[in-house]
């Protein structure tokens, strides 16, 4: 299949506005694109930067007819953006990825139940719509198990983790108050060695490229750090990066994909959750990869060629969460990172703190991982200090 290549001087438009979607558009300028932002927050950091800047809701007709009589192509940097937009958009110009797709993946239970369909490993889990269906569900899988709402929710927003039975009563609350049509999944809590993450990039041709695998750790929900590459044997990696090519395979994706995975402890490998976007965790292509995930998007989106993945340096990418963006800012701050060798800062630009809001990120570059780790652990100390 030849796919149709937008040249340079043509417009590509995102929905959504974030730091994912400045780094993209800075991408896309850089590489001589212009680019349309519909992001109905007026503060989005992409509006600044954007070619033609759209602020209404994503519900309005009229920007949408707007939108898509500027836009040759169209991409998203966020999985809840209405899908019935991208349906209608992929009728007037490429969409990528799909509003098929999007379905699928902005929906946890419609996820779960895809690649579960495709003998794909997943946890095990069950729709949860009402208190009987949660003890129900909870008798099926047993504690420890977690609970989340299907659609929206990230960064450990719309989850609960029940250890036992007291953990279901808040739970048990919500499900009381909430108006009929929501729908919850319950999905075995999984013992993990390791969470690990794949960036997987398919073209509508069907080639693919996969970035090397890392492991991701949290606190409270939020990702904390990246590591490049994932501390694990090569057949474990071998084995992560089959899986994740299968899994954007069966969707038919076309675009940039980040597929997480539990390591759990005895060793099987399964699917937690499929990003339909370039990933927080996959910010350190931008810096010790030929070809960072955002070109990518640009690449795909405007049917160029795949661009290569490979990994020129160990890395670890730590993220700047609320408050500790100051530490990076004042005079003091700003001195001792600038001065740390192979230390890259990017501030997003975000002009409102909020507890556990991502502000910014930093890439640790060392020719090891030791050496790497070392630098991110002694950065993540000093910013945790009190102010």
């Amino acid at each position: 299949m030849t796919e149709r290549i937008l040249e340079p001087g043509s417009t590509v438009g995102v929905l959504g506005g974030g730091q994912l979607g400045t780094m993209f558009a800075g991408t896309a300028l850089r590489m001589g694109y212009r680019v349309a932002v519909w992001d109905p927050d007026t503060d989005a950091p992409a509006h600044r930067i954007a070619t033609h800047s759209f602020t209404a809701p994503f519900t309005d007709l009229g920007i949408r007819d707007q939108f898509a009589s500027i836009a040759d192509a169209v991409t998203l940097e966020w999985e809840n953006v209405p899908a019935e937009l991208c349906e209608w958009l992929e009728g007037r110009c490429p969409m990528r990825p799909s509003g098929a797709v999007l379905r699928i993946l902005q929906d946890r239970i419609e996820q779960k139940q895809y690649l579960s369909s495709r003998h794909l490993a997943v946890p095990a889990f069950a729709i949860v719509e009402s208190t009987r269906q949660l003890v129900s569900a909870v008798e099926h899988i047993g504690l420890p198990t977690v609970c989340k709402t299907a659609k929206s929710g990230y960064d450990g927003k719309g989850q609960w983790l029940l250890r036992d039975t007291s953990d279901m009563r808040e739970v048990e609350q919500i499900l009381e108050t909430t108006k009929t049509g929501h729908r919850w999944i319950l999905e075995q809590f999984i013992e993990y060695t390791r969470e690990l993450s794949v960036l997987v990039v398919r073209s509508e041709s069907g080639a693919c490229c996969v970035y090397p695998v890392v492991e991701n750790r949290h606190e409270l929900g939020i990702l904390r750090e990246t590591c490049v590459p994932a501390p694990i044997p090569l057949d474990v990696a071998e084995k992560a990066t089959e899986l994740s090519k299968q899994a954007v395979a069966a969707l038919q994706g076309v675009g940039v994909f980040c597929v997480e995975l539990f390591q759990a402890k005895d060793g099987s490998l399964l699917i937690n959750e499929i990003a339909p976007r370039p990933h927080n965790s996959g910010h350190y292509t931008l810096d010790v990869c030929t070809v960072s995930q955002f070109e990518q998007q640009v690449r795909v989106t405007c049917g160029l060629p795949l661009g290569e993945t490979r990994l020129l340096s160990c890395a670890i990418m730590v993220n700047l969460i609320g408050e500790e963006v100051r530490s990076v800012t004042s005079k003091e701050g700003a001195s001792a990172l600038h001065a740390t060798a192979g230390a890259v800062l990017y501030l997003y630009g975000k002009r409102i703190m909020r507890p556990g809001r991502k502000m910014g990120h930093v890439t640790f570059i060392a020719p090891e991982a030791l050496t790497a780790e070392e630098l991110a652990h002694r950065f993540i100390k000093r910013i945790r200090r009190p102010a």
